[in-house]
């Protein structure tokens, strides 16, 4: 019976799996979405971008907060900067979509280090507050320089486009906002392979033990910053070619803590966490749209007058839920059922 335990040599510990059948799942799931575009209408086909780009902002929030311990309510900032710098290098300068969104992943990490530095030395509470700080202070300075961001107005954004092929549609953007995704995960599963993603998970384990094995704080602090940073920052510009229009009110605080709600439910630390942790965020307002759409009318009335509430509060129920039953997450929830069914009929 494989245990998925023993391993034999350095190799198989620093693989990414040594399942067949990982592999094998995994790409039946790239398949499958690949064919949702030919089957799904253009608002399902929006949902599921939505949820692509979401898991990509996310992810990067979890290598600061579930892997590296640093949390953060800060994240929205990031989202703003790459969503502004796109619309900037694409709509002012001209700049190749795909190039625009990479290059305002760079903006971000960049201005990363503007909170970074300065939060060298704090941690837990202080840490999330001084990040908040930060959103706001990143919203001020877009209202406030109107020359280039055209402050509260907002900024309208080009479709992408390469070598004249324009991806304005959902069926096409899809495609676009599947393979960020799953070239960011990629990105994330080898980094925590690396001596980066060991250190990092040191430093949230216990940072003085980590100083006395060697580790550079001041350097895996910084660099933990710059990579959520960059995740951010490629997701709001995704955001902003998704949209096609930018707004400081889109990128409120209320994003950041939603973000954090997403790596709580999913599982802190854990990769596909983070993505079904999005996932469900992002679904569940329609889960609910749904189940009162099923409950009748006046049901339905209540919700479109307080929508925004009942979001909130289902929100609360959700962590509060997953707190106390499932610490883990849909992390936990996944690997116990993966635990269940591979020990069958032997699991207790």
């Amino acid at each position: 019976m494989r245990t998925g335990t023993y391993k034999e040599s350095y190799s198989q510990l620093t693989a990414l799996t040594d399942n067949p059948a990982v592999w094998l799942w995994a790409c039946a799931l790239i398949g499958a979405l690949v064919v949702v575009p030919s089957i799904a209408n253009a608002y399902v086909l929006s949902l599921a971008s939505t949820v692509c780009i979401t898991a990509l902002g996310v992810l990067g929030l979890n290598l600061l907060s579930g892997v590296a311990g640093q949390i953060s309510l800060g994240h929205a900032a990031f989202l703003l900067i790459g969503a502004y710098a796109h619309a900037i290098l694409m709509t002012d300068y001209g700049v190749n979509g795909f190039a625009s969104i990479l290059v305002s992943g760079f903006i971000a990490a960049l201005v990363s280090l503007v909170v970074g530095i300065p939060s060298l030395r704090l941690k837990g509470l202080y840490l999330a507050i001084t990040t908040l700080a930060f959103t706001f202070i990143a919203q001020h300075v877009v209202l406030y320089a109107e020359d280039i961001t055209r402050g509260s107005a907002g900024m309208s954004v080009v479709p992408l486009d390469l070598l004249g092929f324009e991806f304005a549609s959902e069926q096409r953007f899809f495609y676009v906002a599947l393979g960020f995704l799953v070239l960011f995960v990629l990105i994330t599963l080898n980094l925590m392979r690396t001596r980066i993603g060991r250190a990092w998970l040191a430093l949230r384990d216990h940072d003085i033990a980590a100083r006395a094995m060697g580790i550079n704080l001041t350097r895996y602090k910084l660099l933990a910053f710059m990579v959520s940073a960059f995740y951010g920052g490629v997701a709001g510009a995704l955001i902003a070619a998704h949209t096609r229009y930018v707004n400081v009110d889109t990128f409120g605080v209320l994003v950041s803590i939603e973000a954090l709600a997403m790596i709580i439910v999913g599982g802190l630390g854990r990769t596909h966490g983070a993505i079904l942790g999005a996932a469900l965020i992002v679904l569940l307002p329609e889960v609910l749209r749904v189940a009162f759409a099923v409950l009748g009318s006046d049901v339905q009335a209540l919700m479109a007058d307080r929508i925004y509430e009942i979001r909130g509060m289902m929100y609360g129920v959700v962590i509060l839920l997953f707190l106390r039953l499932e610490p883990e997450g849909l992390a936990g929830i996944w690997r116990k059922s993966k635990r269940f069914w591979t020990q069958w009929p032997l699991s207790q």
